[in-house]
């Protein structure tokens, strides 16, 4: 019997929704430059042109768009509040002028956590941000740390959506091996286990977290971090009653994307635990070069064993739930005036 979602037009909208996309201001390149060599990956190159031309090319209707890498050094408060604020601005006035294409994850300045409220505020309330964007660990500190409480308590008053992009985690990277290969994947591992049992995720419902890559090894590994329930100052700290099976609970909150994790033994893993509302399409583009990328988009495609409906989900439809002005996205007649490109 032929799959309904491969024949039927209804449910083959081949338009992309992409929560995992970057952007890279003109005044940035040379910092992303920098931090590519620094953990031995190929320097991206981005500009608003290139990336609608990649999105054309990979059927994505539309590119979340955030900035993945620290703002400035761990003792620049001052310098972190500056780049964030100049590039949420540059990315806000992006989706202005292409709102069909593009929208805005706002990366916030931790671990400055009066910086972050200002700047959440200023973009959700001012730039109209679909949602922000946190590091996996900012400067060596954790997500679940107490001194980020007030942050979470204000964006689960806003019920918003939060990208946890990963970093490089502390300490020395593994010999010979890129650290966005292993320890990128490991950190956001990391940060998502220390929010949950710190019991974030239970304490802040509402906040919407999606963890890239598909959650690093969580898929994989869940029922093993799930003995964290068991140990003493672990998830029983703020829940006493907690068992493995709430700590698998709590984990199934967060969202996860496909970016670089749609291989043979990642997607199965991916499926089989997460709740299927709660995957999202990422490319990661232009972090993860897109002929290298190309392959794992035809992987999520040509999977075999896609239940009705499923695929159109992870490709689109989730995404509309998450933010639903994505599902409506339509481009403005006239464009407001040049872009924030300068073009």
């Amino acid at each position: 019997m032929a799959d309904p979602e491969r024949t039927d037009p209804a449910h083959t909208d081949p338009r992309r929704i992409d929560v995992h996309q970057h952007v890279i201001p003109p005044d940035r390149g040379r910092a992303i430059a920098a931090r590519a060599a620094a953990v031995r990956w190929p320097a991206p190159a981005w500009d608003e042109q290139s990336a609608i031309a990649m999105m054309d090319r990979r059927s994505i209707a539309t590119g979340v768009l955030s900035y993945a890498a620290p703002l400035a050094g761990p003792h620049d408060v001052g310098g972190a509040r500056v780049v964030a604020r100049s590039v949420n601005e540059y990315t806000a006035e992006l989706v202005k002028n292409r709102p069909d294409r593009f929208g805005h994850f706002a990366v916030l300045p931790l671990p400055d956590v009066d910086g972050a409220l200002a700047e959440a505020a200023h973009a959700l309330d001012e730039l109209h941000a679909d949602g922000v964007m946190v590091l996996s660990n900012a400067h060596g500190r954790y997500l679940g740390d107490p001194a980020f409480e007030p942050l979470w308590a204000e964006l689960d008053a806003r019920s918003a959506v939060v990208l946890v992009h990963p970093t490089a985690p502390p300490g020395t990277p593994v010999p010979e091996v890129p650290p966005p290969l292993a320890d990128f994947p490991y950190d956001t591992t990391r940060a998502a286990l220390h929010m949950t049992v710190r019991g974030v995720p239970r304490r802040y419902p509402r906040i919407k977290v999606i963890l890239p890559h598909a959650g690093g090894f969580l898929p994989y590994a869940v029922h093993r971090f799930a003995l964290a329930a068991h140990l003493p100052g672990g998830a029983s700290a703020d829940d006493p009653g907690g068992t493995p099976e709430d700590f698998v609970t709590d984990l199934r909150r967060f969202y996860f994307d496909t970016a670089f994790s749609t291989g043979p033994a990642s997607l199965p893993s991916l499926l089989a635990f997460a709740a299927p509302e709660h995957i999202l399409y990422g490319s990661d583009f232009p972090m993860l070069p897109e002929d290298w990328s190309t392959g794992f988009d035809t992987a999520l495609d040509e999977y075999p064993h896609w239940e009705p409906g499923r695929l159109h989900a992870v490709n689109r439809g989730n995404a509309e739930l998450l933010v639903p002005r994505l599902a409506h996205a339509i481009r403005p007649s006239r464009r407001a005036g040049p872009t924030a490109h300068g073009g």
